[in-house]
């Protein structure tokens, strides 16, 4: 395989890997254990109001990121959805666990890792073997990653405007 088409496998099995686990995530926020309702009433146990509200938001975001990886079709903006939402569960969720994920209510290594390739992608695109390329939608790497970035951006807008950190539960 030459180095093209080494690049061209490699961003396929990030984007689709990536994507897999957005969309696994999303699905399972709407249709597994509480649904959507239970997912609402958690991101709001969270500080997240109103939950049912985020609930939706995060889980399309998450299930439209996933596709848009997948097929490699609007790639830097699928990532940004990726970035947005794993830095808003960073944040209200997995930072105060300390770094571990076995560590007791997950800790950050997960999400930290996808908002990490989340950038990576946005800044990369698709590459040759996505439908961002058949159809020459041409992402330059400093467009992509800018749009990243907007994930990046999102995320803070959301939680300045809609997250209150609840009251410490003292053991």
């Amino acid at each position: 395989m030459n180095d093209t088409a080494s690049v061209a496998f490699a961003l396929l099995i990030l984007r689709c890997g990536v994507g897999a686990v957005m969309l696994a995530h999303g699905i399972r926020h709407i249709f597994g254990g509480g649904k959507i309702a239970g997912t609402g009433r958690w991101f709001a146990s969270l500080g997240m109001k109103p939950g049912i509200i985020h609930a939706w938001l995060a889980s399309l975001t998450e299930v439209g990121a996933g596709v848009s990886l997948v097929l490699g079709f609007l790639t830097p903006l699928g990532a940004a959805g990726v970035v947005g939402t794993m830095l808003v569960a960073f944040v209200t969720n997995h930072f105060k666990n300390g770094f571990f994920i076995f560590n007791k209510g997950e800790g950050y290594e997960y999400v930290m890792t996808l908002i990490l390739a989340g950038l990576a992608l946005s800044a990369l695109g698709g590459g040759k073997w996505s439908v961002d390329h058949a159809i020459k939608l041409g992402w330059t790497h400093k467009t992509g990653l800018e749009i990243g970035f907007i994930g990046v951006l999102g995320a803070l807008l959301l939680l300045v405007g809609f997250w209150r950190r609840p009251p410490r539960v003292e053991a």
